[in-house]
């Protein structure tokens, strides 16, 4: 695994029209920890300033795009596969 990756930008989108859309990043595979939570529905996130967009429902706006709601907390993107550390629960670490 000689490949280097490219460090994450302080602001990503997904979405192609926005001057903040990284496709080289995007194609690593990237993932969001959010308040230490792992979030999957992730539109668009920003580093520095501690938030993230996430798609709200089914709700799309008069263009068809999902209607996204703002939270904030705090935001550690990470390459997917790459540090992940699985996470037991009270007993599963014992062998029968």
């Amino acid at each position: 695994m000689s490949e280097t990756k490219k460090p994450f930008p302080d602001r990503l989108s997904l979405d192609p029209r926005s001057p903040h859309f990284d496709q080289e990043v995007l194609s690593q595979g990237v993932g969001i920890r959010f308040n230490g939570a792992e979030k999957t529905n992730v539109e668009e996130y920003c580093i520095s300033e501690g938030w993230i967009r996430v798609a709200a429902g089914r709700s799309r706006d008069r263009f068809g795009n999902p209607m996204t709601i703002k939270l904030n907390g705090t935001v550690e993107p990470y390459y997917e596969g790459e540090g992940e550390v699985e996470e037991k629960g009270p007993g599963e670490d014992a062998e029968a």
